[in-house]
């Protein structure tokens, strides 16, 4: 007996699958073609893999130490000829300037300088014809093959920087590219304004995207783990108390289901999703933000589910039950079947059974305990 009040507890207790499936329909997003076009929706696949715990800075790209040089002439004169231009590019040995010297002759002698390395010409301080003196720079030339960018690193986290670790260097101005890095080296001394300790990254620029004095955010890595499912940080919406993510529906097309999901750890580009998410989910990405006023989109959950399986369903979106197919209840106009999700007539008397069985055994258990009665010759 106990064990059969167990059971029935049990299943009283269980939620019904009907009522999950009325909750998913009713966070569910479904839009046309037109739709899923002018918001630009996106998808990524929600797989485990590597997950970055970083450190975010900004800073500033700067000249790589040793990486730039200046022409000067070590004779007064004037300039004779000027063969570079300002951000130019200038070979190493090209000639630069010619400078005549102040010297007496006929004509007077003159002295070719040239470009002391490769690079691009950042400045030229002399015009053709002007007087020359060995203490000023002609012009200045860089090169940018390679170049330095310098964080200012929130002196709170210095700590958990190691020469070494590698960085992601995002720079807007270079059309938003990420170049990867390593620290070379932390400064000696914080800036006791700023409250920040400078950061120094090596990084290659082969294209000569990254120029001196732009702009540029740094994720610096400070540790790494594995089999993490991790998403975009866009594709995640809602308050602190309550994420979710809109996660593409694997029957209906261009549907959208809004699911809770509990986050951990995140960096400047992903979050950690630690459950709600089974692998190959599709999560939106772009066009996340804008799905959650999408309202109800520009279907009905009916007219959808008719174009997927072909055939006609409820307005709720639940199968047409025989019943409602048939010639007495067309005649009445509607239907007197419901969805099996328990407040049916199939579901109710699901309930009454498993409440009547309940009850009696109730009542059998009361009787059982019950004392019996004292005998009257007793």
């Amino acid at each position: 007996m106990k064990r059969f009040l167990l059971t029935a507890a049990l299943l009283i207790s269980l939620p019904l699958p009907a009522q999950d499936a009325a909750a998913r329909r009713a966070n569910t997003v479904i839009l046309d073609e037109t739709g899923v076009k002018n918001l630009r929706i996106q998808t990524v696949v929600a797989e485990p893999g590597d997950f970055e715990e970083t450190v975010f800075a900004l800073g500033r790209i700067e000249v790589y130490p040793g990486k730039r040089a200046v022409i000067s002439s070590r004779i007064a004169g004037r300039a004779l000829a000027v063969d570079i231009m300002l951000d130019h590019a200038v070979a190493k040995g090209d000639p630069a300037f010619v400078v005549e010297s102040r010297q007496p002759g006929n004509p007077p002698p003159s002295v070719t300088l040239s470009a002391p390395i490769s690079g691009l010409v950042s400045a030229v301080h002399v015009v053709l014809g002007e007087p020359v003196d060995p203490d000023k720079p002609l012009a200045e030339i860089l090169d940018l093959t390679e170049v330095y960018a310098l964080a200012r690193v929130p002196e709170v986290l210095a700590g958990r920087l190691r020469r070494g670790q590698p960085a992601h260097i995002t720079v807007a101005a270079a059309s938003g590219d990420t170049f990867p890095a390593e620290l070379e080296h932390l400064g000696a001394v914080a800036d006791p304004v700023s409250g920040t300790v400078e950061a120094a990254f090596h990084v290659a620029n082969p294209g000569l995207k990254l120029r001196p004095g732009m702009r540029a955010e740094f994720s610096i890595v400070t540790a790494k783990r594995t089999d993490v499912t991790s998403v975009p940080r866009g594709a995640v919406q809602g308050t602190p108390a309550h994420r979710f993510v809109y996660v593409k529906d694997f029957d209906l097309p261009h549907a959208f289901v809004k699911t809770p999901v509990v986050t951990g750890a995140s960096n400047d580009r992903r979050v950690e999703i630690v459950s709600g998410l089974f692998p190959a989910d599709e999560v939106v990405t772009q066009g996340a933000y804008s799905l959650a006023f999408a309202g109800g989109g520009t279907l009905s959950l009916k007219e959808a589910l008719d174009a997927a399986h072909g055939h006609e369903h409820n307005a709720d979106g639940s199968e047409i039950t025989s019943a409602q197919k048939s010639p007495a209840a067309s005649d009445h106009g509607h239907s007197h079947d419901h969805p099996h999700d328990g407040h049916g007539p199939d579901g109710a008397l699901l309930w009454k059974i498993l409440t009547g069985v309940f009850f009696a055994a109730f009542v059998v258990t009361l009787f059982a305990k019950k004392p019996a009665a004292p005998r009257a010759d007793a």
